[in-house]
């Protein structure tokens, strides 16, 4: 059982397109969920405490696009080592 006190660090991370004037490439998104797998299979493991959905309706030309993303808040117990600084 997951407890949140033992939270101590939260990474978050963002699948999808969150800025509709810098659209993420298939690449970045792979990036992106290769990142979340990490955080929840790598030593130390994280879990999931939240999510958030958002999504934005643009106008090209004559369609409208919608342009949605899930971003993930990932809890540790300590910072990883392989999260690097910053």
């Amino acid at each position: 059982m997951f407890d949140l006190t033992d939270v101590k660090y939260v990474k978050r991370v963002v699948v999808g397109s969150d800025n509709p004037n810098q659209m993420s490439t298939e690449t970045q998104v792979e990036d992106a969920r290769a990142l979340l797998n990490r955080c929840l299979t790598d030593t130390p493991r994280g879990s999931i405490i939240g999510v958030e959905k958002s999504f934005t309706i643009l106008q090209v030309g004559e369609h409208q696009v919608v342009l949605q993303w899930l971003c993930y808040h990932v809890g540790f117990p300590r910072k990883p080592a392989w999260l690097g600084e910053g």
